[in-house]
């Protein structure tokens, strides 16, 4: 069970240090953690900072003080973008990471955000223990990368203007999709595409560069696009965008610990699945209240409507990404096993 523990807020610049137990006879392992998203406390904020504060604590205390942690919220430690290279460099230690941001180094980290393919976060939290997730772990541990903790989000649509809920709403949009795969799909449908990382998406919606936004339900509200938003499409019920966020980690840096330091990282990350679900659930149904109360439209997505999605994605964003490579072929057909 995870204690409790009231910790400061962390400034934007600024490391929340983490040091628990009582183990003084030698120094600890310390490991910076870093993400994107906005810092808070073990207590109150956006779940995924949260999730890396309570890893942080319980490490620390399951080690009896031997690995501590310094958590860089904001990206304040290394840009977005970058977390993911500097992890497989063992330059930094553990992220908080979507995924797709990778593809562009590594194409087949794209099935983590492949339109239409995860539809439910059951489906989504069965991939770990299938063939298709030792299939990306091992993949990922060649890369240099180790997976902690699965967290899955399902995401909705923020618009300037009108709704985007089923696929002819984006005709003449332009529209920040997540993945090249995603755009590929709203493409297909008649939009322009902008491709940013969800911490930029404020910014390019406040100047018109960017009409709509789709991101996770989490991020639509962390990110205060109900700022800049007219209408919000809810992936609540239902949605054909899924994104794989999980807690990862070097593995040069993970190879380098004693076994027993190893245990418990994978043990922890492990018990905070359950944490991670339902955060992102129940940020599922609270944009929609966010948004409500800001003044905008709020619709939600149906069984049918993602079909149509899924149907757009199959023919395209699949296909591309399976012709990719060998091991991309192989995790999309490991993964319409676990969706069939």
């Amino acid at each position: 069970m995870f204690t409790r523990r009231h910790l400061l807020a962390t400034a934007v610049a600024a490391p929340a240090i983490l040091r628990f137990g009582t183990g003084t006879a030698h120094a600890a392992t310390t490991l910076k953690i870093s993400h994107q998203f906005p810092g808070g406390t073990i207590d109150k904020g956006d779940f995924r900072d949260r999730l890396c504060r309570m890893f942080a604590a319980e490490v620390a205390k399951r080690s009896k003080g031997d690995i501590a942690a310094e958590i860089y919220p904001n990206s304040s430690l290394i840009k977005t973008n970058a977390q993911f290279s500097a992890m497989r460099k063992g330059a930094l230690d553990i992220s908080l990471y979507p995924m797709p941001y990778a593809g562009g180094e590594l194409p087949e980290t794209n099935i983590g955000l492949m339109p239409g393919l995860v539809t439910t976060y059951d489906q989504g939290m069965r991939w770990k223990k299938a063939p298709v997730g030792k299939a990306l772990s091992d993949f990922l541990a060649d890369k240099g990368i180790i997976l902690l903790t699965w967290v899955w989000q399902a995401g909705g649509v923020a618009s300037r203007s009108k709704p985007i809920v089923a696929p002819e709403d984006a005709k003449g949009m332009k529209v920040r999709g997540g993945s090249r795969e995603m755009d590929m799909v709203l493409q297909t449908a008649g939009a322009s595409v902008l491709s940013v990382p969800s911490n930029e998406i404020y910014a390019a919606m406040q100047t018109g560069a960017c009409d709509a936004g789709i991101t996770s339900s989490t991020s639509l509200i962390s990110f205060r696009l109900e700022e800049v938003a007219k209408s919000l499409t809810s992936g609540a019920g239902a949605s054909y965008w899924f994104m794989l966020e999980p807690l990862m980690m070097s593995k040069a840096i993970f190879d380098k610990l004693p076994k027993n330091h190893q245990d418990i990282l994978l043990a922890v990350g492990t018990e905070l699945e359950a944490f991670g679900r339902k955060g992102a659930q129940d940020d599922d149904i609270e944009v929609a209240k966010v948004y409500e109360k800001a003044g905008a439209k709020v619709s939600k997505l149906d069984a049918a409507t993602v079909g149509k999605w899924r149907e757009i994605a199959r023919d395209t964003a699949w296909k591309d990404y399976g012709a990719k490579t060998a091991t991309a072929a192989n995790l999309l057909k490991l993964a319409t096993e676990v969706s069939a």
